[in-house]
């Protein structure tokens, strides 16, 4: 096996649940740019060197993790492929192509089989969502989703998180923020999230939604219903960015066509699904957050209550770790249901 990318906040988590998982692996190559070539990362008890990425690193892997950027996939997943290897995506370069299977294990793992060489991992706000809503499709039925996301700084990447943290410092410091980040890097403006919100994750695109929003609502459809444009599900998204270091929370609103669906009903079928866990008792002031469900594979559900004035409609609480589920987790898991499907 291989992770490219194998320095990065999701790189580094990568490695750790690989080692947790149940693949055999017999030998791991760690990837990464030439600035980072030489460094030793652990990986269960063996020293590994990482070693800087090249065509020819992929001869003889059978599996490609990777999560180094979608310009460093697109140049190096191909010839990984050509080399033989099936590679597991992390960044949003092959998402959108038809061929390329668009996986969140718990809900499609059935499309595996159709790949290419390629898999790639969803948007983390997507995969949480796609976990917390598919068994309420397959209890009751979705027709609407409407999401707003309180998106961790660590969906950014590690510089983003360590800006998070020295900007809280300035500003308890009665400093000014230095803010060259958020809300992306690509931007000609930039703005503290110490202290604050934004209502802008990637770019802005000419309809005034943000790229993630775009992603969340296309990648819902592609993963529930194998077309990135299929009407039959209605999503809306609005992506912000809040002053958490990880974890990503959402508000979701649904509509599940049918009148006489009940709170209980919902509660049972995430109750009883795999990967999600059922975290609602009001009168206890039991709910997810992120400070508990950082570090966890799982994502957690509660707040579940009926819409009062639509029959049929639900608000849920959905929370998740951004690095292991929304990231390094799922990607590792898809491999895990490929060595067991014997896809490789």
């Amino acid at each position: 096996m291989a992770i490219l990318g194998a320095t990065g906040a999701v790189g580094t988590r990568m490695i750790q649940q690989l080692a947790a998982s149940t693949i055999p692996v017999a030998k791991l190559k760690l990837l990464a740019s030439q600035r980072s070539a030489g460094k030793v990362l652990t990986f269960k008890d063996q020293q590994v060197t990482v070693e800087e990425a090249k065509p020819e690193s992929f001869t003889g892997v059978d599996i490609v993790l990777a999560s180094a950027g979608g310009s460093v996939s697109k140049k190096f997943l191909p010839e990984a492929v050509k080399r033989g290897a099936v590679c597991v995506d992390n960044t949003s370069a092959f998402r959108m192509e038809p061929d390329v299977p668009l996986v969140v294990p718990e809900v499609n793992e059935n499309v595996l089989p159709r790949h290419h060489g390629i898999i790639a991992n969803p948007n983390c706000s997507t995969i949480m969502m796609m976990v917390a809503l598919e068994p309420i499709r397959q209890a009751v039925g979705l027709k609407q989703i409407i999401v707003s996301t309180y998106q961790a700084a660590s969906g950014a990447g590690q510089s983003a998180l360590n800006e998070l943290y020295s900007e809280a410092q300035d500003y308890l410091d009665h400093k000014d923020m230095q803010a060259t980040i958020f809300p992306t890097k690509g931007e000609p403006k930039h703005y503290p999230l110490a202290f604050n919100l934004l209502p802008q994750i990637d770019v802005l695109e000419d309809n005034y939604y943000s790229h993630e929003e775009w992603k969340m609502i296309h990648e819902t459809k592609k993963i529930m219903l194998n077309d990135m444009d299929a009407p039959d599900i209605k999503v809306t998204a609005t992506c912000v960015r809040v002053p958490v270091p990880i974890s990503h929370g959402e508000s979701v609103w649904i509509d599940t066509g049918d009148p006489d669906a009940t709170v209980d009903e919902l509660r049972a079928a995430i109750d009883a699904a795999p990967g999600v866990v059922l975290q609602d008792d009001p009168a206890h002031q039991v709910y997810p957050q992120p400070i508990n469900a950082t570090g966890k594979r799982e994502t957690f559900v509660g707040r579940i209550r009926a819409d009062l004035e639509n029959p049929g409609a639900f608000n849920l609480w959905i929370v998740s770790d951004n690095l292991l589920k929304g990231a390094a987790w799922n990607t590792v898991q898809i491999a895990e249901r490929l060595v067991a499907q014997k896809l490789v």
